[in-house]
């Protein structure tokens, strides 16, 4: 297998696996099925949150053992099991509590060790373009299943059927997987053994103590910002009398633009002032959203804005967590990178949920506004230091 075809078995093997993320937005109107409401969403995707964390902990540990590919297969397995068993459940019991358990643990994996394949096959000064490329396959998948939901219900089907179809697709993609371990260690750039990966406590000090602490902590608040927005987003759109369709189908076009383009983009002189402008954007777009009220077009527009803030910034800012790591950390970066996006993706739907049921969506609103703007100056903040220190090195090297 070639070097190209690789990629494009790679890319394929993530985008097929990608939309079980997309379906947790769906969670609401399943378990609406169920007669729950959006606090019992929020405890299942905290359980999700507990065996991620654990899975990105040791997932390192996992791949030393079995591989980084073949781990990333057996994650896929993972998560279509878990599918198929929020398809087949008739309530919130044991059997959701076991596929949260297992859809976290599969996410956890794939989300971690992904990059860090890629990492392997690429060069540091391509990663900004392999990441967004990585990025546009994983937001195809994120955004569409949501709309392959919303067409599946039109034509009489069920959200379960969405859920089974997408089962089958990790199936799937775990077999191209497996089928890629040989062609990733032939074509790596490091043609020799794996370095190790496995993440610890001292690890994590050394980790926490560098540069790369600033993207650690940036990813966990905009995993909120995008959880908050898009986990619920079925609720607030049925609020509202939208279809919640048109956001997800309009996000998923934008980021997919701003990402390809990102491709030839290789962050500039500032890339944190990048981020920095893109994510006021993001919390520009959440602001509009909490005052927009049934306007579709606004509606659109909210969508639009907030798929060139949160979408075009998280690949720069995926690429700075590996460009900010110390050399020999790069997997337990990306992993710890993994870990505090996953405690903002599942963790943060608890408190929206008891948020949503408890005061109203828009209180919720203006707290994701907060977080985004917080996130933004931090990045703002440190695209100030960076300019700052320039003269610096400039007169040390003089």
């Amino acid at each position: 297998m070639s070097r190209t075809l690789t990629f494009v078995v790679y890319l394929l093997a993530v985008l097929l696996q990608a939309g079980a993320y997309g379906l947790t937005f769906m969670l609401p109107r399943l378990f609406d099925t169920f007669g729950a409401n959006e606090k019992a969403v929020g405890l299942i995707l905290l359980v999700a949150t507990v065996s991620t964390l654990i899975a990105v902990y040791f997932s390192g540990h996992l791949s030393d053992w079995f591989g980084r590919v073949v781990t990333l297969g057996l994650a896929c397995l993972a998560i279509a099991a878990a599918l198929a068993l929020f398809a087949v459940a008739d309530g919130v019991n044991a059997m959701v509590v076991l596929a949260s358990l297992l859809l976290g643990a599969g996410w956890g994996l794939t989300y971690s060790l992904a990059p860090v394949v890629l990492t392997r096959l690429v060069t540091a000064d391509e990663r900004i373009r392999y990441f967004a490329l990585h990025s546009v396959v994983l937001m195809v998948g994120f955004g569409l299943s949501p709309v392959m939901a919303s067409q599946i219900e039109a034509a009489g089907g069920t959200i379960a059927d969405a859920f089974l179809i997408t089962s089958g697709l990790c199936v799937l993609s775990a077999l191209l997987f497996f089928v890629l371990v040989a062609p990733v260690r032939r074509h790596a750039i490091n043609p020799g053994p794996e370095a190790r990966s496995r993440l610890s406590l001292g690890y994590v000090g050394r980790i926490l103590k560098g540069k790369a602490v600033l993207p650690i902590i940036m990813v966990c608040l905009g995993a909120s910002v995008f959880a908050g927005m898009n986990n619920f987003q079925t609720v607030f759109a049925d609020a509202r009398g939208l279809d919640y369709a048109h956001f997800f189908l309009a996000y998923t076009i934008t980021v997919v633009i701003c990402r390809v383009a990102l491709a030839k983009f290789k962050g500039g002189t500032q890339p944190y002032m990048t981020i920095a402008a893109l994510q006021y954007v993001m919390a520009g777009s959440v602001l509009l959203f909490a005052f927009s009220g049934a306007s579709v077009p606004a509606y659109i527009v909210v969508a639009i804005l907030f798929g060139v803030g949160y979408g075009a910034s998280y690949p720069v800012l995926a690429a700075m967590a590996a460009n900010d790591a110390q050399e020999d950390l790069v997997p337990q970066t990306l992993q710890l990178f993994a870990l505090t996006y996953f405690i903002g993706i599942f963790g943060f739907p608890l408190i929206a949920g008891w948020m949503i049921v408890e005061l109203g969506t828009a209180p919720l609103l203006y707290l994701i506004v907060a977080l985004a703007a917080l996130e933004a100056t931090m990045a703002l903040r440190r695209a100030q230091n960076d300019q700052a220190s320039l003269p610096l090195a400039a007169d040390k090297a003089a």
